[in-house]
C-alpha cells in the first residue's frame, strides 16, 4: 500500500533518487498539506526540518525523519552524487540521542539472532574490509597509510546536525585530542579529516595549529579500513567511522553519544542513553544498522534491493571512480569501439586517443594520466611514461555483448588488467592474482548463484538467441570448438596443437568411437576472421555452425579445446574440459591439462571462488540502460532479458568492410 508523505523541501521532491527509494518503501510525495493520519518528511536535523516539524504539530500529522544511509555514494553528498540508500525512520534520527531512533529500536527489540542474518552481517563487514568500501570513497586502497603505531582521532564537519544534535559540540573534539595524547603520551597522533574537509567542501575541528610534536594533520586519501589497521587506538566524538573502527576489532573511545555507543563495544566518556541497557555483538548491530533499518536501491534495475545487491553497485562504481580518477591516454583503439570505451573509462575525465606509442607515453606523462591499451596492440617494451603512471591492457569480457565483436557489437564489460592479460599465459595478470587470493567473504555464494543464473537462462559470452539443436548422433558426444587462428590466445598460450585441424585430429586419435560435433568460431564463420576448415566433416562426425553454445554443451558430455572461452562456459556448466594449449581457466585443477600450463598457478580455487575471480572481479560491466557502472549480476539479467546495444546501419555497413580494410590500420586505430 502506498501512502502520501508531504514534503516541505523542494530539494526532496526535485531528487528523482529520492523520490525513486521512497516510492519502493511505499511512498508518494506530494506537496498539499497533510490530514491528521498524514505522514510529513523531514530530511534529519537539516535546515528544512524545523519547517517539517511545524507542520506536522499543526496538522497532527506524523512525521518521518530521512537520512542518508552508511553506505552512501563514491563521493561525499554535496558533490552532487545521489545516495545509494535511505534510513526511513519514524521514530527519531540515529544522530540523535534524546529519542530512539530505528536503528536504536531494532537493537533494543530485535532478537538479532537469526543465524542467516547474523552470517550475513558478517560476510558483509569481511566484505567491506576486504573490498575497501565506507560511507563515502574516494580514497585510493593503493595509497599506503603511514607506519603502524599511530593513534587515530577521527574530526567531524563543523556545525554538522550530527554535533548539533549528538549531545555534544566543539569542547568534545578538544577534550578527545587531549585524552589521546595523555593516554599515549609517546605514539604519534593521526587526526583523519571528514572526506568533505579534505574536498575543501567544508571545515572540520582541526586545523594546522593543531598539528604541533606529534599531532599531524591526515588528509591522505588512504582507506578507512588500512588507517584502521595500523592504528594502536581510535578516539572519535560520534564519526561513523567510529563504528568501522568496532568492526576492525577495536574499542574506540567515544566522546559523543552515536547510535553504536552505549551497547559494549566502545569506551563510553560521552555518557549515552541509560536505555541502551543491552550488549550486543559488533554483528548484531551491524545486522541492524547496515542491513535491516535502511532501504536500499539498485539504480540501474531502479528497484528496491538486499544490502548485498547495494554492495555489489557501490564496489562497482567505486572501482570505476579509483580506476579511472587520473583519466587515461588510449592507444591501439579501433574507432568503433571508441564510444563504448568513453563510457566504461571516461566517466570522471574524457578519454584521449592516440595512434602512436611515444606520443600515447608522452601525453600522458604531460597530464598525469594512465595509459590504456588494446591488449593485442600492445608492443614490446611499452613502459609507464611516469612514476606512479598504470598501463591497463583492455580486452573484451567474458559477459560481452548479445552478438558478435566482430559484428562491431558493443561490448557491456571489458577487461582492464594492470598487470598483464588473461589469455597470455606466458607472464601473470591480475586474473591469477585474484584466483590466487580467494573471494571476499559471500563470494563463493554470490558466484553460486550467478553460475546457476548463467545456466538457466542460457547467457554465454556472445548470447545468442537459443534455439533447437538438430538431432544428435548417439554415443559419447565430445564438443571441439574452433577458434580464430590467429586470436592472441592461441599465439600465446597454444601447445604444439595450434590448428583447428590439428585440435580435431587430436582429439580423434584420443577418442576413436567418440562422437566428434565440430563448432567453428563465429567470427570465422561469417568470414570476419581466419580459421576456417573445409574438411572439418572429415574428422568429426558433425559441424554445427550457427547453434547456441549453452544448448549445445547440454548437450555433449565432454570439451576439447585449445584456448577457446567456451571451454570456461562449458565448466560452468559441469561439463568434463581438455585443455591442449594454456587458456586462462586451465591450470587450477579444474581441467584436464594437457598444454603448457604456467607452473604458478598453484591455486585449487574450485569453480565457484574461480567464476568469482573471472567474471565477477576481473572485468567491468556498464549498464547499458542507465549507463552507469555494474555488477555482472545486472549485465547477465541484461543479456538473458532485457535491452542490449546492437550496431547502427553505419557500423553494421562498416562490419561488412572490415576483412577488406584489415590491413589499412590507418583507418582503424
Amino acid at each position: 500500500m502506498t501512502r502520501s508523505l508531504t514534503v516541505v523541501s523542494a530539494g526532496l521532491l526535485l531528487d528523482r533518487r529520492l523520490r525513486r527509494i521512497l516510492a519502493g518503501a511505499g511512498y508518494r510525495l506530494a506537496l498539499r498539506p497533510p490530514g491528521p493520519d498524514g505522514l510529513i518528511a523531514a530530511w534529519g536535523h537539516g535546515r528544512t526540518a524545523a519547517r517539517a516539524v511545524a507542520l506536522a504539530r499543526r496538522t497532527g500529522a506524523g512525521l518521518i525523519r530521512l537520512e542518508d544511509a552508511f553506505l552512501r555514494s563514491v563521493r561525499p553528498g554535496r558533490s552532487g552524487a545521489p545516495p545509494l540508500g535511505l534510513l526511513i525512520d519514524p521514530h527519531g534520527v540515529h544522530y540523535d540521542p534524546a529519542r530512539p531512533s530505528l536503528i536504536e529500536r531494532l537493537a533494543l527489540d530485535d532478537p538479532l539472532d537469526d543465524a542467516h542474518l547474523l552470517g550475513r552481517a558478517r560476510d558483509g563487514i569481511g566484505r567491506l574490509k576486504a573490498e575497501n568500501l565506507s560511507k563515502y570513497n574516494d580514497f585510493d586502497p593503493a595509497c599506503p597509510p603511514p607506519p603502524p603505531g599511530y593513534v587515530l582521532v577521527i574530526d567531524q564537519l563543523r556545525g554538522d546536525a550530527a554535533i548539533r544534535h549528538g549531545g555534544t559540540g566543539a569542547a568534545a573534539f578538544r577534550e578527545m585530542l587531549v585524552h589521546a595524547q595523555l593516554d599515549h603520551p609517546r605514539a604519534p597522533i593521526l587526526i583523519r579529516r571528514h572526506p568533505e574537509t579534505r574536498a575543501g567542501l567544508r571545515g572540520g575541528h582541526f586545523g594546522p595549529a593543531d598539528a604541533v610534536g606529534r599531532v599531524r594533520l591526515f588528509d591522505d586519501p588512504v582507506s578507512p579500513w588500512a588507517l584502521l589497521e595500523g592504528a594502536i587506538a581510535v578516539y572519535t566524538v560520534s564519526s561513523l567511522m567510529g563504528f568501522e573502527a568496532v568492526l576492525a576489532g577495536h574499542r574506540p573511545k567515544v566522546f559523543g553519544q552515536p547510535f553504536y555507543a552505549g551497547w559494549g563495544l566502545t569506551e563510553d566518556l560521552g555518557d549515552p542513553p541509560g536505555r541502551r541497557n543491552r550488549r550486543l555483538t559488533a554483528a548484531q548491530l551491524f545486522a541492524a544498522s547496515h542491513i535491516l533499518a535502511p532501504h536500499w536501491h539498485d539504480p540501474c534495475r531502479d528497484r528496491p534491493c538486499s544490502f548485498e545487491e547495494a554492495v555489489d553497485q557501490l564496489a562497482a562504481e567505486s572501482r570505476a571512480w579509483r580506476e579511472d580518477r587520473r583519466g587515461h591516454v588510449a592507444l591501439g583503439m579501433r574507432l568503433w569501439k571508441r564510444r563504448a570505451l568513453q563510457g566504461f573509462f571516461g566517466r570522471e575525465q574524457p578519454l584521449r586517443f592516440a595512434a602512436d606509442p611515444a606520443r600515447a607515453a608522452a601525453r600522458a606523462r604531460h597530464t598525469g594520466r594512465d595509459l590504456l591499451i588494446w591488449a593485442g596492440a600492445e608492443t614490446e617494451g611499452l613502459a609507464p611514461a611516469a612514476p606512479g603512471q598504470t598501463i591497463r591492457r583492455v580486452e573484451d569480457g567474458f559477459l560481452r555483448s548479445r552478438g558478435l565483436g566482430a559484428a562491431l557489437v558493443p561490448p557491456l564489460s571489458l577487461i582492464a588488467d594492470p598487470v598483464g592479460i588473461h589469455h597470455d599465459p606466458t607472464r601473470p595478470s591480475a586474473l591469477e592474482a585474484l584466483v590466487a587470493a580467494g573471494p571476499p567473504p559471500g563470494g563463493r555464494e554470490r558466484a553460486e548463484r550467478l553460475i546457476a543464473r548463467l545456466t538457466r537462462t542460457g547467457v554465454t559470452k556472445f548470447s545468442p538467441p537459443q534455439g533447437p539443436l538438430p538431432d544428435l548422433p548417439p554415443g559419447h558426444r565430445i564438443l571441439v570448438p574452433g577458434q580464430v587462428e590467429d586470436d592472441a590466445s592461441l599465439r600465446h598460450g597454444a601447445g604444439p596443437v595450434r590448428s583447428n585441424r590439428a585440435l580435431l585430429e587430436a582429439a580423434r586419435r584420443a577418442n576413436p568411437r567418440a562422437v566428434l560435433i565440430y563448432k567453428p568460431h563465429p567470427d570465422v564463420v561469417a568470414g570476419l576472421r581466419p580459421g576456417a576448415l573445409p574438411e572439418a566433416g572429415e574428422i568429426a562426425d558433425l559441424v554445427l555452425d550457427g547453434d547456441d553454445p549453452a544448448t549445445l554443451i547440454a548437450a555433449v558430455d565432454e570439451v576439447w579445446t585449445m584456448t577457446s572461452t567456451l571451454g570456461f562456459e562449458a565448466l560452468i556448466r559441469g561439463k568434463p574440459v581438455t585443455c591442449l594449449g594454456a587458456p586462462f581457466y586451465a591450470g587450477w585443477g579444474l581441467t584436464r591439462d594437457l598444454g603448457p600450463v604456467p607452473a604458478r598457478r598453484q591455486a585449487r580455487p574450485g569453480l565457484a571462488a574461480f567464476v568469482h575471480a573471472a567474471l565477477i572481479a576481473y572485468p567491468r560491466y556498464r549498464d547499458p540502460v542507465s549507463g552507469l557502472p555494474c555488477p555482472a549480476e545486472v549485465v547477465a539479467e541484461r543479456l538473458a532479458e532485457g535491452p542490449v546495444p546492437a550496431p547502427g546501419p553505419g557500423l553494421r555497413l562498416l562490419s561488412k568492410a572490415q576483412g577488406a580494410l584489415a590491413g589499412w590500420a590507418w583507418v582503424w586505430r
